[in-house]
């Protein structure tokens, strides 16, 4: 058995959690914020046969696309607010950020 934790955007979420529970797979969901951006992401947690493992990382991978999203930077005070220019960025979103952990124990009651 193991613990797969996969952190990903919220807009990603729903679809994916459908997903797995159509292939049979248990999941609870946690609400999380990145750090990064600042905004809410969604933090599955899955006890995992060792053998299904590839199977969940594919449903993981297939579902939650990497898009790109324009952001305003945040004001560094430390700064002049004369030289601050505030011009919008494009970054990379999305995807997920997935941990296998070795589960010593595993009791459903």
């Amino acid at each position: 058995m193991k613990l797969v934790i996969a952190v990903v955007q919220d807009q990603d979420a729903g679809r994916l959690i459908q997903v797995l529970m159509e292939n049979s797979f248990s999941v609870t969901k946690l609400a999380s914020t990145g750090g990064f951006l600042r905004e809410g992401n969604t933090t599955l947690l899955m006890g995992v046969d060792e053998g299904r493992i590839d199977e969940v990382i594919e449903i993981v991978r297939k579902t939650c696309k990497t898009r790109e999203q324009l952001i305003t930077p945040i004001l560094d005070i430390s700064k002049s607010i004369n030289t601050y220019v505030q011009h919008p960025i494009e970054v990379s979103v999305g995807g997920a950020t997935i941990f296998v952990l070795n589960v010593e124990r595993f009791d459903k009651v």
